[in-house]
């Protein structure tokens, strides 16, 4: 077969199905939208049954530890009685180190159960590790393909740690410069070997997830009388924030906030080469946040099962200096020492709690490992060997590719609100271009699914259809 880019893209919807052994088609409805639900249950596992996979290979049932004493430096700088009792979810203590053990051990065990002989993921991330590390558990090959280095071939630290420790678990690890042939050799080696796409949006990545949002909500109400008040979500591509909101209603906690929370990257591209290396984080950021949450099928899948719009209640931002000072915060006040990415969602968590009543409880819902590259120090290192000033000061100051400044003081970690609305807007708009319906008739399946992407009645999105065609006259 043709293996030039156009021929490649072309079969790629063929090559997804029979890597994920998943007929997309089936939940279509013509236009627009799609049956999510039905995609969802086509995973064939309850909630019961993924705890019971997870528990087999050692994933999940993680602590949930209270942050006494950033608790209390949070009340110094907050108004008299606010201040919530911070809690942070540990999910460093997963055989793999992060979250993303929940979702690789539902995915690999599925391709296991379904006869693949090996998995393959796309990541340059966490979840590479994850997956190689429940293969390895669980008898498959694994192959990681990953984003590594700019066209003068200098690689990332924190993703060539990553790759370090994929190849520790017996993974062989696909190494390409930033770009579309990312996609393009993921697409070629499906097709080649005939595994499993191990993908992170696929129905049983985001169903691995849902175990930890039902774990918090557990634990939270079984030592404190009471379902979280709110959790705050690291968002990048969304699947951490759908599956932990679903796993949350699962368990009852239907009126707890769900935060999303993003490092502030704008005016970076997260595909271009010369920026590739001007930023400080891999993942986490709104290279990643902003334009998955608008347009969620922009993944490896036809259609992604993380969708963020549908669960979130507030997007905030914070710089990657306020990320880098509650790192260390975390490590110096609670001797936690987790890596940055992890600690986004904490820099939120900070910022909101000061916002809250002091009997309130906020969640962070996730941590991950830290060393070697990961690790703060070779992060900062390699930021200033590229040209970016580092100083303490304002963080609001700090223009991303440009500086990190550091929090003078922890008063000056002030999480940013995200206008929701305008991201729905967005998601709405991007929805009749994706799918050419500029001209033609968006039907009431169409309308209610859009409804349901932005969490909004259809009268909303009946008004915003109509607000963009008088747009274009």
């Amino acid at each position: 077969m043709a293996q030039h880019y156009e021929a490649v893209m072309a079969r790629k919807n063929e090559i997804m199905k029979q890597a994920i052994g998943m007929d997309y088609s089936r939940f279509e409805s013509g236009g627009i939208g799609f049956d999510y639900e039905a995609m969802m249950r086509d995973t064939g596992y309850a909630l019961s049954d993924i705890r019971a996979i997870q528990s087999e290979y050692g994933v999940g049932n993680t602590p949930l530890i209270e942050m006494k004493n950033l608790t209390a430096l949070a009340r110094k700088y907050a108004p008299e009685g606010k201040g919530a009792r911070i809690l942070v979810k540990d999910e460093s203590c997963n055989p793999s180190g992060s979250f993303k053990a929940r979702r690789a051990a539902t995915a690999v065990y599925h391709a296991k159960k379904m006869g693949y002989k090996g998995v393959i993921a796309a990541t340059s991330g966490n979840y590479g590790a994850a997956v190689a590390s429940q293969a390895a558990m669980q008898g498959l090959n694994c192959i990681i393909v990953q984003e590594t280095y700019d066209s003068k071939g200098v690689g990332q630290p924190e993703i060539i740690e990553k790759a370090r420790k994929c190849e520790a678990y017996g993974a062989e690890v696909i190494q390409l410069t930033v770009g579309p042939e990312l996609f393009y050799q993921f697409l070629i080696l499906l097709e080649e070997t005939g595994y499993f796409n191990a993908s992170l949006y696929t129905p049983f990545g985001i169903a691995g997830v849902e175990t930890l949002g039902f774990e918090l909500a557990e634990q939270t109400r079984a030592r404190y009388g009471k379902y979280p008040d709110a959790v705050v979500c690291t968002n990048a591509g969304g699947g951490n924030l759908t599956g932990t909101a679903r796993g949350l209603i699962a368990a009852g906690a239907s009126e707890t906030q769900v935060i999303a929370a993003s490092v502030d990257l704008s005016g970076l591209h997260m595909a271009s080469d010369g920026q590739f290396n001007k930023k400080s984080f891999t993942t986490g950021h709104t290279g990643f946040g902003m334009p998955f949450s608008i347009y969620p099928d922009r993944s490896d899948v036809p259609r992604s099962a993380a969708r963020p719009l549908r669960y979130m209640d507030r997007y905030v931002t914070v710089t990657q200096g306020e990320v880098f000072f509650m790192t260390e915060a975390l490590a110096q006040m609670e001797g936690l020492e987790r890596g940055p990415a992890g600690s986004i969602s904490l820099a939120a968590a900070f910022s909101i709690a000061r916002e809250m009543p002091e009997d309130a409880i906020i969640v962070v819902q996730e941590t991950e490992y830290t060393g070697a590259g990961k690790h703060i120090q070779p992060q900062l290192d390699f930021a200033g060997k590229n040209g970016i000033e580092l100083k303490f000061g304002n963080p609001k100051d700090q223009i991303p590719g440009r500086s990190i400044i550091f929090p003078e003081n922890p008063g000056r970690i002030q999480a940013v609100d995200v206008d929701l609305d305008r991201l729905r807007r967005s998601l709405i708009r991007t929805a009749i271009d994706a799918h050419d319906m500029k001209n033609k008739t968006i039907g009431s399946e169409d309308i209610a699914f859009l409804a349901a992407e932005c969490r909004r009645d259809e009268t909303y999105v009946t008004s915003v259809i109509q607000s963009l065609e008088e747009d274009r006259k």
